[in-house]
């Protein structure tokens, strides 16, 4: 099966865009994927800032990116940009780091106007990182989301079916990115021996 790397943007350790990035996982665990989290708010603040990849932390995160089939960004939305601390990771990545992987981005925001900022700042970035296949973005405002920090927070009906059906076009989006490999494969062999 394949392996999806889920990486949370959130400076908050509870936060909106974490429980969509934690419940994705759970559905895709029960999907059969195996799920690997990276917490970026967990990264030394100094390694990121300076782009120290030489960092073990940091090698570690680009390492764990490097080996998923495909990567889950969940971010909030401030001042109609993703977060500062997901920015500072992806600025320490190699130019590749996102060629060949499928992408899912998930994001939380006040309100829908916000919903803009992946499509206009952060599907760019992904984009400069080599994606090719950026998915439909599961957003959700923060009225979608009930609760607070401090009592937890609750997803809608709603942004739990969105998320279900993320899954399901994460799944096919992989299924069939694997069928072109294994169809180029097949013709460079061909070519080979021909």
């Amino acid at each position: 099966m394949y392996t999806v790397l889920t990486i949370t943007g959130s400076p908050s350790a509870a936060s909106r865009s974490t429980l969509l990035a934690h419940t994705l996982e759970k559905q895709l665990e029960q999907a059969g994927y195996t799920v690997r989290s990276l917490r970026v708010r967990d990264l030394p603040a100094q390694a990121l800032l300076t782009a120290n990849t030489q960092d073990p932390a940091v090698a570690a995160a680009a390492r764990s990116l490097a080996s998923a089939d495909a990567v889950v960004v969940a971010t909030p939305i401030y001042k109609a940009a993703y977060s500062g601390i997901l920015k500072a990771f992806l600025d320490v990545l190699p130019q590749t780091a996102l060629q060949g992987k499928v992408v899912l981005p998930l994001a939380t925001g006040g309100s829908p106007a916000h919903l803009l900022a992946v499509d206009y700042a952060l599907k760019p970035v992904l984009a400069a990182l080599g994606a090719r296949h950026i998915l439909s973005t599961v957003y959700a405002t923060d009225a979608q989301i009930g609760g607070d920090s401090v009592t937890g927070y609750v997803l809608s009906a709603d942004i739990f079916d969105r998320l279900q059906a993320g899954v399901r076009e994460l799944e096919s989006s992989l299924s069939w990115t694997r069928r072109r490999q294994e169809a180029a494969a097949g013709e460079v062999r061909e070519r080979l021996y021909a």
